[in-house]
């Protein structure tokens, strides 16, 4: 397939706001060298894609950042629960090394200054956590399974592992995801929620189906793991009514483009 095209394009970026001298972004499908269903800006690999529409959609991403594409850390996410320090030492690794060490990874975290980590995501929850104290950040990947299985609240415990991060300083933000309008799942899902502790009045509906709030799902357990509430914000929209802004893989199918959803401690304080 033909890529190229006569004039450069623009990646378009739904930008954060968690700080003085953070950037925090969600991609859009806008502005890039993808097409059909992965059009037209996907920077991810694993999707099916085209696989020099990525790379030159990765190349406009990191010209967008004002980094080099080696600073652009994207794991291969498996809906599991492992949560990957990105420290000095991995950036002089080889490439192969580096793509083994992000394999089966779907949080990222690092407290290198200009070093973007970020997830992929096409409906499920990508999350952000920024700790202005110690200059360090996370990137997390919660689909359904990965929010089931506390991956929120395992991110925060690891920042504050590897980086003394009080979890009542972080400041979170979750992406573009399916709202619980449009988030029907069965009985035996409503009943994993359930058996791991959340509380379903608040985070599920019925209607013909059951229906889960993943975005209230997250936002509480990052309280419960001691985020303050002001701190958290969920910023939306619903990737599934909004499929021509944002890649849904419930309205396009699982071979369609990835949202990225990118954090990069930017500049010293």
């Amino acid at each position: 397939m033909n890529t190229k095209t006569t004039a450069t394009p623009e990646p378009t970026l739904r930008r954060y706001s968690l700080g003085e001298g953070v950037v925090a972004f969600s991609t859009t499908r806008h502005g890039g060298y993808s097409h059909g269903n992965h059009g037209s800006f996907n920077v991810n690999e694993y999707c099916g894609d085209d696989p020099l529409a990525v790379a030159n959609n990765r190349g406009l991403l990191c010209r967008e950042l004002g980094i080099g594409e080696e600073r652009l850390v994207m794991p291969h996410q498996t809906h599991g629960v492992e949560v990957r320090q990105i420290a000095g030492e991995f950036m002089a690794l080889p490439p192969s090394t580096r793509k083994m060490l992000l394999e089966g990874v779907d949080a990222v975290m690092t407290d290198v200054e200009r070093v973007c980590v970020g997830v992929s995501t096409a409906d499920c929850m990508p999350i952000l956590l920024y700790d202005p104290c110690h200059r360090a950040c996370c990137a997390v990947h919660a689909g359904w399974r990965g929010t089931v299985a506390h991956i929120a609240a395992r991110a925060v415990a690891a920042m504050a592992a590897a980086y003394h991060t009080e979890p009542s300083a972080l400041r979170a933000c979750i992406g573009p995801g399916i709202s619980l309008e449009h988030f029907e799942v069965g009985d035996e899902v409503y009943g994993l929620f359930a058996d791991a502790g959340f509380d379903m009045d608040k985070v599920a509906r019925r209607h013909g189906k059951w229906h889960i709030d993943l975005w209230e799902c997250n936002r509480i357990e990052l309280c419960l793991a001691g985020l303050q509430p002001a701190s958290v914000s969920v910023e939306g929209p619903c990737t599934y009514s909004h499929a021509d802004d944002y890649f849904s893989a419930r309205r396009l199918g699982t071979a369609s483009g990835r949202i990225f959803t990118g954090i990069m401690i930017d500049k010293s304080q």
